[in-house]
């Protein structure tokens, strides 16, 4: 499979597998990324600092004073043959309440009608789904996932809004997420998750990791209300939505 090594100034370099959005580049990035880690941990490729996993890629990032590129490619490229011919790897699957439509998903009822269906058929759509997490991006624990059922991929809103609230499900394209912040943003909303997706307090502050595999339980307001207090006050653990690798819930 095709695959090229690309500088990214004199501190970092870039594995990249292809140029689509694709759940096979996006377990190639994984396996590579776990790769390193692991070897890592076992005391090798020193001067590596962090890795950095997108859709298609994964960038390295390394101190030159401690290692040199063509030292580094030389390993990355034995990692990368290992971790293509090693069996792919299963991520966490989560089952994440959502509560849909209302004052939650304002964007439910138009979504419907541009898909040519019900609001409910629109919910059962999307939360039947179990989704790939593709990467995180454009805010500290944002996972990109997808891939989103062909009939709800609809481009993003022509006006975006200035504030999109903090646990927020939206989809654009091929992709849905949940939105860990308040911030602008110009996806569809179609409804809210009451389990906070990043945590500065944590071990590992982001929830979700490229990987993971997410499905949606429908839950009602009042449910909703119920997990988002109880969270809150820190009477249930986000984990408790997790199964370990290779168990679904």
């Amino acid at each position: 499979m095709s695959m090229r090594i690309l500088d990214l100034g004199d501190a970092a370099l870039t594995v990249e597998f292809g140029d689509a959005i694709d759940p096979a580049l996006q377990a190639r990035v994984n396996a590579l990324d776990v790769a390193i880690e692991r070897a890592r941990a076992a005391g090798q490729l020193g001067g590596v600092i962090e890795t950095v996993p997108t859709f298609r890629s994964l960038t390295v990032v390394y101190d030159p004073l401690l290692t040199r590129r063509a030292t580094l490619e030389a390993a990355l490229g034995e990692l990368i043959d290992a971790a293509d011919h090693a069996p792919v790897g299963d991520g966490r699957h989560w089952c994440l309440p959502a509560c849909y439509g209302g004052a939650f998903g304002p964007d439910l009822a138009d979504v419907a009608d541009a898909a040519g269906l019900t609001p409910e058929a629109v919910i059962d759509a999307h939360s039947t789904t179990e989704y790939v997490v593709y990467m995180l991006g454009f805010l500290p624990g944002f996972p990109f996932m997808g891939d989103v059922p062909a009939a709800l991929q609809l481009p993003r809103r022509s006006e975006p809004r200035l504030r999109v609230p903090p646990g927020s499900i939206a989809i654009a394209n091929g992709l849905t997420a949940i939105y860990p912040w308040e911030s602008p943003g110009g996806w569809h909303l179609l409804g809210r998750c009451p389990v906070p997706l990043f945590d500065a307090t944590r071990d590992a502050p982001a929830l979700l990791a490229a990987g993971d595999r997410v499905r949606f339980t429908p839950v009602s307001v009042d449910e909703f209300d119920r997990l988002d207090a109880e969270l809150k006050a820190g009477r249930l653990d986000p984990q408790q939505w997790c199964s370990p690798p290779g168990v679904t819930s």
